[in-house]
């Protein structure tokens, strides 16, 4: 009988591998496709993140070759890389930048803070300098705000896209904006020193946004971000009536409603924490130390 050594170390090749540590693995794919597709499975659902040593169990492929497989995913967007480790990116979500997670995790939140405050809800996520509307939530009152599902607005205009901004870095706005911002109204800022100072303002109440008549005349807001590990992912926001949307009584009811969907799709983050009822205040306009003193009582209010 005649044993062909070229075969028989070409069959052995294609069912084990050795990793580094000396142990031999089975049934590695020879196709980086097979690979890829290996590890993007691994992660089994939207929320889930990994560490190195995590994706290289489930794979069964070498420690070596998931890490540098795990590289060039993060490089075209296909995975994410955090402190907690890596998550599926914004290309392996799915199309329209991979957010329908991020509105099927905020959609029974956003209905039950429309019927707790009566208001309009936004659910919306960064593009660039856009805010982009991933849903809304509203009575008959919601038909006469000038937003819809898939559109865009400048994001400077509106509590949500203020409170996103207000996430990254300063020169990074410098580079998404210039020194003269677009106006909807006469209350836009539009000049990007008075941007950075409101970016500024945010960031010292920790990211809750006000706005009034900036995007449309008479509509006020307040919102704040859905947090992920590297930043923000979203923001939610409050609308009514500028003549009587109490915002400042309804704002810890945004900050617990963003921290909700932020601990949903990030359970690793955070505990959750005891929620809050709204503030028993009936005033309508609050001074800015007045605020400070009504919102930021405990250490841990906001996220």
């Amino acid at each position: 009988m005649t044993i062909d050594v070229n075969d028989t170390v070409s069959s052995v090749r294609s069912t084990t591998a050795q990793s580094e540590n000396g142990e031999f693995k089975k049934d590695i794919p020879s196709s980086m496709v097979e690979r890829i597709t290996l590890i993007l499975d691994a992660f089994g659902g939207r929320a889930a993140w990994l560490t190195l040593e995590e994706v290289a169990y489930r794979t069964r492929l070498p420690r070596s070759t998931v890490h540098r497989i795990l590289d060039q995913l993060i490089k075209l967007d296909w995975v994410n890389h955090a402190s907690i480790g890596y998550g599926l990116g914004r290309r392996a979500l799915g199309l329209g930048g991979g957010h329908s997670h991020v509105r099927e995790a905020a959609a029974p939140v956003l209905h039950e803070l429309h019927l707790r405050t009566g208001l309009v809800v936004h659910l919306s996520i960064l593009d660039g300098r856009d805010s982009v509307y991933l849903d809304k939530v509203g009575g008959r009152w919601a038909t006469g705000l000038p937003s819809r599902v898939g559109g865009r607005i400048p994001a400077h205009s509106t509590a949500g896209g203020k409170a996103m901004l207000a996430c990254i870095a300063p020169e990074s706005v410098d580079a998404l904006f210039g020194a003269t911002l677009p106006r909807r109204t006469e209350k836009t800022i539009g000049e990007i020193g008075e941007l950075h100072q409101e970016l500024n303002r945010i960031r010292q109440r920790r990211g809750l946004a006000f706005e009034r008549g900036e995007a449309a005349r008479g509509v006020a807001c307040v919102a704040a971000v859905i947090r992920g590990p590297e930043g923000h992912v979203g923001s939610i926001a409050l609308c009514g009536d500028i003549r009587t949307a109490q915002l400042e009584r309804v704002a810890p009811l945004v900050g617990d409603a963003a921290r909700e969907v932020s601990r949903s799709l990030n359970p690793e983050l955070d505990a959750p924490r005891r929620g809050r009822e709204a503030l028993p205040v009936s005033v309508d306009n609050f001074s800015a130390a007045m605020i400070d003193s009504l919102l930021f009582s405990s250490s841990d209010q906001w996220i």
